[in-house]
């Protein structure tokens, strides 16, 4: 009975997982966490009793408080185009993310002997300059914060496998970012166990040589450690999204000088990834030697074809395609940069709603749960390394490693994201210095062809800003995909000049807006500033070197050589609160977003989703409808929307028809009265089908005296693992249900039940309510509250409050 219980073993590998053969565990709860320098913090018998217990992902500064010293810098912004240093405020936040942070775990190894096992930490990014050490010794040490790095810490491990000590130091530098960019264990951190030979992280690469909707060639290469010299047999079998075989290979080979094991699979009838059907599939291979079966390795990816096409543009599974896309930072808003997956997936979720179907990693490597999502809802990605190279653009910047860390820097990012399908392109760096150096274009193709050797499946492209100097040096002639950040008057003088007869809107627009904030009178600026802090949500103002979204649309729409767009940005952001970066405190969060940072979509997001979103129907009126200061005077009427025309009517009374026309790129996009009279009352705006037959209508009241605060949330259920959210909107309205769009009351909270209050935001840049403590101001009537899960079933509920209101309720189910 033993025997034929073996045999199965031997020859149905199906019966032994990954996970028997390699152990793979987080390391999140009980760490002990130190900010400030300690001595001997690594050592086994320093007692850290003393120390806060944190759970990992953990972002120290996010806590605050904020303030105007703790990113106080003079300096240039030669991005933007300064010549002159001048004080900047807010830069990163405001936030006190500068110093050195330590963090102390324990972990076991279960069978721990060293002669037949190896352990390896990873960590997918942690804020900055880390040094690891276990059980006293230092093990490895990565500068980039944004980096995911492993290290193999066998030889460390204390021989009964058991109460293994990691500590880690971390340090952030003053004046090392543009942006906040978090503080601490930001990301996982895993323990990996496994045999002596097994595949390393990152140790498969998967591609596509041939696609077709009939048949999908697969070539699967796969790495495998400590086989030198010895016959290696790998079997491997590709399973759909139904859990279903699809295909297999059993071959064995001799593995010699490290070279990795390659094997050729088909797919028939394979359901191609695309963002409208992103159908996944993932190849299992099992390592066996001498018949013994010592590793499985599980790699998802997905099938599916990417073209550019000179003249033509992207084409993806044969299907020619523009980038609807955005920039994105890092950060969470109120939750810091500690990677949250309810978070991410709610901004993916708001994203897809506008008609977003690509993000670009602005301006760093992403945390592997955004890819892997982006891979599971449809979104392509543009994903990027650096915002500097080896010339500084912040004293303590990214360049201080440059010429030791750039090539493992990149090699690390490129092994980890090259099996997602929804990475279509890289990026090599943005804005950086060094695309006007002479020989800038040297340092470019070092990291291009670094991107050629690891992946040759997909092409390059880097985010430039200087049109002159990179047309006339040779810099963009040398990238496979020229990417251009914001010029777009400029992009068909480039067309014509370089020899890809492509171009990207690798970073475009940067138009500034308030949510619920509206200024007159009503005209297109650049660089407006008022003395409340704020930018119009009329979607007129841009920074100096930027532009309005209606002349990126149009260039997207007219002319098939232009790839699309990657907005700057999807969300607001901490840090770099232009146009009121120059000394302007306490501004300390973007304006660019076409979410706020409380994630609720600005008037903007409307105007994206008019033209992107081509499954639903948009309309949307702005501003809102309450001005007692306002009574008979011009207050102009903006309508988004994909219907070609609409009335707009004042208390009953026709204010004439609008139809979208080639006036100019406004007037394409936008319907717009500009001479509306302002009096109390209903604003209503009726939409007209190409038919001219009515087909939607809204209707915006003035709000009398604010009565009641309501809650609303698209997270009804949310799972029991002490980690899921639940983003509740905050609205106070009247006795009638009309927003109150200029209340500002300070909302208090409180939680009971099966979870726990998180955090909450308003989307002001210029609010300084911390975003942990249960009370928030509201702005322009709204904020958002988050509830964090606990780990056992049951409800949790929010309740609301704020002098004078009727207190609102919320339930969410944890299960």
């Amino acid at each position: 009975m033993i025997r034929v219980f073996l045999c199965c073993l031997l020859f149905c590998p199906s019966l032994l997982t990954a996970q028997e053969l390699r152990q793979s565990f987080l390391l999140e709860k009980d760490w002990r966490f130190s900010q400030g320098d300690v001595d001997k913090a690594a050592s086994t018998t320093f007692d850290d009793s003393g120390w806060d217990q944190v759970t990992v992902p953990h972002d120290w500064a996010i806590y605050g408080p904020f303030d105007r010293v703790h990113d106080l810098q003079e300096v240039a912004v030669t991005q933007n185009g300064e010549k002159v240093a001048t004080v900047k405020t807010g830069r990163t936040g405001g936030l006190p993310y500068v110093g050195v942070g330590w963090y102390r775990n324990t972990f076991d190894v279960d069978a721990f002997e060293k002669s037949q096992k190896r352990v390896v930490l990873k960590f997918d990014g942690a804020m900055s300059e880390a040094r690891v050490y276990v059980n006293g010794q230092e093990v490895c040490f990565w500068p980039y914060g944004y980096n995911a790095f492993h290290c193999d810490v066998t030889d460390f491990i204390n021989p009964s496998g058991k109460d293994n000590l990691v500590a880690v130091r971390l340090e952030n530098r003053p004046q090392s970012s543009r942006w906040y960019p978090g503080a601490g264990l930001y990301r996982n951190v895993h323990v990996i166990v496994t045999d002596q030979v097994h595949v390393p992280v990152w140790g498969t690469f998967v591609t596509t040589p041939f696609v077709s909707d009939t048949l999908a060639s697969v070539r699967l290469e796969t790495n495998i450690e400590h086989a030198d010299g010895k016959v290696v047999r790998v079997t491997t079998d590709i399973i759909d999204g139904e859990g279903k075989v699809v295909s297999s290979k059993d071959n064995a080979q001799k593995i010699n000088y490290g070279q990795p094991f390659v094997q050729h699979l088909e797919v028939l009838d394979p359901n191609l990834w695309s963002p409208e059907s992103p159908a996944l599939y993932k190849a299992i291979s099992r390592i066996f030697i001498d018949g013994k079966l010592l590793d499985s390795y599980e790699t998802r990816f997905g099938i599916r074809d990417i073209k550019f096409v000179a003249d033509r543009g992207f084409f993806l599974n044969g299907k020619h395609r523009k980038f609807q896309g955005v920039c994105n930072h890092h950060d969470l808003g109120p939750l810091g940069a500690a990677i949250n997956v309810s978070a991410l997936r709610y901004q993916l979720e708001l994203l897809m709603d506008m008609g977003c179907d690509a993000i670009r990693t602005a301006h760093n490597m992403p945390a592997p749960e955004l890819v892997e999502l982006c891979d599971e809802l449809g979104l392509m990605m543009m994903i990027e390394p650096f915002d500097e190279w080896e010339i500084a653009k912040c004293l303590n910047g990214y360049h201080r490693f440059f010429e030791d860390w750039a090539e493992r820097d990149m090699v690390n990012m490129i092994r980890h994201f090259r099996n997602n399908p929804s990475v279509v392109m890289w990026s090599i760096g943005n804005e950086v210095p060094t695309q006007c150096s002479p020989e800038g274009y040297k340092v470019a193709r070092f990291l291009q062809d670094i991107c050629h050797r690891e992946d040759p499946t997909r092409p390059v492209t880097c985010g430039m800003d200087q049109v002159s100097c990179v047309l006339e040096n040779g810099f963009a002639s040398m990238l496979d995909i020229p990417g251009f950040n914001y010029r777009v008057h400029r992009y068909g003088e480039a067309y014509a000049k370089l020899p890809q007869n492509l171009l990207l809107g690798a970073e475009t627009t940067s138009t500034v807006s308030s949510r619920g904030v509206y200024k007159f009178p009503v005209e297109k600026k650049a660089e407006a500033v008022y003395a409340d802090h704020q930018s119009s949500s009329y979607d007129l103002e841009h920074c100096s070197w930027s532009n309005l979204p209606d002349e990126d649309l149009a260039m997207a729409d007219d002319h098939a050589w232009s790839l699309g767009q990657f907005v700057w940005t999807g969300f607001d952001y901490l840090g770099e609160p232009s146009p009121y970066d120059t000394d302007a405190w306490p501004n300390h969060s973007s304006m660019f977003g076409i979410i706020d940072l409380a994630s609720i979509p600005k008037d903007r997001y409307y105007l994206y989703r008019s033209v992107w979103n081509k499954q639903s129907k948009t309309l949307h009126v702005l501003p809102h409808w309450t001005w007692a200061e306002r009574v008979g005077e011009v207050t102009p009427v903006f309508v988004y929307t994909n219907y070609p025309s609409a009335e707009l009517f004042i208390n009953g009374k026709s204010q004439g028809v609008r139809r979208k026309t080639e006036e100019t790129v406004q007037h394409r996009y936008r319907l717009m009265w500009t001479d509306v009279v302002y009096e109390p009352g209903e604003l209503k705006v009726v939409a007209y089908d190409d038919n001219g037959k009515l087909a939607e209508e809204k209707i915006v009241r003035t709000a009398g005296k604010p009565h009641q605060i309501v809650l609303e949330t698209p997270h009804k259920i949310i799972a029991a693992d002490g980690k899921s959210l639940a983003y509740v909107r905050v609205k106070v309205l009247d006795k009638e249900g009309n927003l109150c769009p200029n209340e500002d009351a300070l909302v208090r909270f409180s939680v009971t039940g099966a979870g726990q209050y998180r955090a909450a935001a308003n989307g002001d840049p210029t609010c300084l309510d911390l975003f942990h403590e249960p009370k928030m101001h509201l702005f322009n009537g709204q904020l958002t509250a988050i509830v964090q899960a606990g780990d056992r079933p049951g409800d949790v509920q929010l309740e609301a409050k704020s002098k004078g209101l009727k207190s609102g309720k919320i339930f969410v189910k944890v299960e």
